[in-house]
């Protein structure tokens, strides 16, 4: 078992001040509750979109790859300031003073949040025009207008009369007219404009209207990839939109609003009513930040802040070149085979390529089956359970959480199942961020099918990944189910790394039979069986769970634990694992962003790493794994160790008996601490560092994962599939021992 990964030369470190604090001096006797011990949330989370970013000019990766995190980064950023800092304004806003567990007010906060958000922009500026260089080079080019031959002007302008122009509506901004609604996240033009030979000034806004049913933000010229973009379409052809009228001036805005609402529930007559309300609300939330160009004037800034409710100083970013970059998705996605990362093609799992029967009948012969996401395709197994279940005449019922969702397989087969009088209940869950809207649509699809959709317990949010099936099985009813840390959506499916298991133990049954009961009626179980449940039994039994490896480590000297999961926030289970490391205990953290916990402090973290791997795909799966004197555990789950996860949302991690497949998951924590490619390691301060591999080939976790998927499917063909995957760990096991990194 691998318990340490030693990194080699630095490749790239976050800067020290997008963290903060300097490491506490430890003494002898510790407060855990010392706030210099708490990394803060925000600032954490920060640094995850750097360590983003930095795939963005990493030449490791292809060209069209980089600007695709480019993307993403700014894309990360938006919702930065709609969730995070609209929180902290709203708790300003209601007068919280409280600091949070790393000693700092909302107020603080936001101050440091807000610089470190303009240093960063200016590495994405720097970034961007490096990455335009490099993709000129190879004929892909967003260009001015205004630099293009006259006759090309001129098609792009009838293509502006006949496409965009009718989709305009200039709304003046004057005593007479009130200051237009500005929506979240759009482009706008204010233009200042007098007639010919006047000398009053007079103002207007025009929505840039990107739009898939109207038009994208770039707009190729004839069938190149040559690029302008909209607003510059539009600036150069406004003389159709105020016929007449000179120009002085035109320059870009946009506005982040606030996303975090929350109307009162008791006032609502029902949750979806509710929810609905929040949407709506959201549609008018107050403004959190306004983008400008550089060369705005700085009477109309200050005239745009004023009517926007902002302080001119720290809520106005000026951003110098193109504005949300968040579209250049639309380069990202061009077709340029060179430029991208091989195409991956998910394999089937071994056990369900070849085996055409009844998928529950292999489930019930083989055992639990432990399926991984992307590298195993998510149609072939959770959508292929499912529509098993659809159209199995032995299944009975078939209950269902659904967090985030799409139109498509999973929609159907419940629809389908429904029609053919099976008792379908699913829970959907209409507090999804930025979801919302699309799960109240499916619910009263679904409601319309005759299917009993429940909206989960008040107050708390349903964020657990469950299929529960009962199929009359011979005499006897038995339950099967799909436990995951995904949400059941084959787009990000495709995207994000997770884990699901399809089984039918008795007990698990048991406990989600209980837990469904739960959700659509009253009274949560004093326990469960097997299964670990927030808001009550998740923490308190992974807190004694810590407790119990320090006192093995103190009788024994062998306590190992490691969690692999996206963010380490609750300050109970963090206080924990200082205690635990304090002890002597390995620690082990694969934490993909928001982390709380400081490694490497003396006298308290000695015994502790944090490792973050960002590559190709999302780091998304939740893995937790105890020593325990050697008999160990392992579960998979829906839940980050995050306050709100733990006390405010229903989630479930189960446990992982089946020893092939706890071979498994001991291969994707081994080989993931180990990553020398794509994985960065935290230091005492909270800054990071990459690692640096001993050779351009050296692979990173993901793509080693992928490849031990290819070769346990190669080898089922060959019926070899049990003894590869234990040849495949003790290969890895033994050359982590070669390079003296077991302990």
């Amino acid at each position: 078992m691998s318990t340490s990964a030693d990194p080699q030369a630095v490749e790239a470190e976050i800067p020290i001040e997008t963290i903060g604090e300097p490491p506490p001096a430890i003494h002898e006797e510790v407060d855990l509750d010392d706030p210099a011990l708490y990394l803060n949330r925000e600032f954490t989370w920060l640094s995850f979109n750097r360590r983003v970013l930095h795939e963005a000019e990493d030449p490791r990766t292809p060209l069209l790859e980089r600007v695709k995190f480019l993307a993403i980064a700014s894309n990360n950023l938006d919702e930065f300031f709609m969730k995070r800092i609209g929180g902290l304004k709203q708790q300003i806003a209601a007068g919280v003073h409280t600091p949070s567990i790393d000693g700092r007010t909302p107020s603080e906060q936001l101050r440091e949040c807000q610089a470190a958000v303009r240093a960063f922009e200016a590495d994405i500026k720097r970034i961007h025009d490096t990455l335009m260089t490099e993709l000129a080079g190879h004929d892909i080019r967003i260009v001015r207008y205004d630099a293009l031959a006259a006759d090309t002007r001129e098609r792009l302008r009838e293509h502006f009369r006949a496409n965009i122009f009718p989709m305009l509506t200039p709304l003046a901004v004057d005593p007479a007219h009130p200051f237009p609604f500005i929506s979240n996240l759009t482009l706008n033009l204010l233009v200042t404009l007098r007639f010919p030979g006047g000398g009053e000034v007079y103002m207007a806004r025009v929505k840039v209207p990107v739009n898939k049913d109207v038009s994208k933000r770039l707009i190729a010229i004839d069938t190149s990839t040559t690029f302008v973009t909209l607003e510059d379409l539009i600036v150069n052809n406004l003389d159709m939109l105020f016929p007449g009228m000179e120009i002085d001036s035109c320059a870009l805005f946009r506005v982040t609003r606030n996303a975090i609402v929350e109307p009162d529930a008791e006032a609502a007559n029902d949750l979806l009513e509710m929810i609905e309300t929040e949407l709506r609300e959201r549609h008018f939330a107050p403004i959190v930040r306004l983008e400008i160009d550089p060369g705005m004037q700085p009477i109309q800034r200050g005239m745009l802040a004023a009517e926007l409710g902002l302080d001119e100083v720290a809520d106005v970013f000026e951003i110098e070149g193109m504005m949300a970059l968040r579209d250049l998705f639309e380069i990202a996605a061009l077709d340029r085979p060179e430029l991208h990362d091989r195409p991956h093609r998910p394999v089937d799992h071994p056990l369900l390529a070849n085996d055409r029967r009844n998928i529950f009948h292999i489930i019930r012969e083989n055992g639990p089956i432990l399926l991984q996401h992307p590298y195993q395709p998510f149609s072939t197994s959770v959508e292929r359970f499912l529509r098993t279940a659809a159209e199995d005449p032995k299944v009975l019922a078939i209950k269902m959480t659904l967090y985030r969702t799409s139109a498509g397989a999973i929609l159907d087969s419940l629809i389908k199942a429904a029609r053919n009088g099976k008792q379908v209940a699913v829970l959907v869950e209409l507090k999804a961020r930025f979801d919302e809207a699309a799960n109240i649509q499916w619910a009263r699809r679904l409601e319309g099918e005759g299917i009993h959709v429940n909206y989960g317990v008040m107050g708390l949010k349903t964020h657990s990944k469950l299929i529960f099936v009962v199929r009359r099985d011979y005499s006897q009813l038995r339950r099967y189910y799909h436990v995951g840390t995904g949400n059941y959506h084959p787009g990000t499916a495709k995207l994000y790394t997770d884990l699901g298991m399809l089984g039918c133990d008795e007990e698990i049954g048991q406990d989600l039979t209980e837990l469904f009961n739960y959700l659509t009626g009253y009274s949560p179980p004093p326990s469960y069986r097997k299964i670990l449940a927030a808001p009550y039994t998740l923490k308190r039994v992974l807190v004694d769970k810590i407790n119990r490896e320090i006192r093995h480590h103190q009788r024994a000297g062998n306590g190992l634990i490691q969690m692999k999961m996206n963010a380490l926030e609750d300050p109970e289970i963090t206080r924990a694992l200082y205690k635990a490391s304090r002890a002597g205990v390995q620690v082990d953290l694969i934490i993909r962003d928001t982390c709380r916990f400081r490694p490497g402090l003396p006298g308290v973290s000695e015994r502790a790493r944090v490792v973050s791997i960002v590559g190709r795909f999302l780091e998304h799966a939740r893995i937790i794994y105890f020593h325990n004197d050697g008999e160990e555990e392992y579960f998979i789950g829906s839940a980050d160790m995050m306050r709100r996860n733990l006390d405010s949302r229903v989630e479930v991690h189960a446990p992982v008996d089946d020893p092939e497949l706890r071979q498994e998951l001991r291969l994707i924590l081994d080989v993931q601490l180990a990553d020398s490619r794509t994985a960065w390691d935290m230091d005492a301060n909270g800054n990071y560092t990459q690692r640096t591999p001993p050779d351009d080939n050296t692979k990173g976790a993901q793509e080693i994962l992928a490849g031990v998927a290819e070769k346990r499917l190669a080898a089922a063909a060959k019926h070899k599939e049990k003894k590869v995957r234990s040849r495949l760990l003790s290969h890895f096991q033994w050359r982590l021992r070669d390079k003296n990194l077991m302990t």
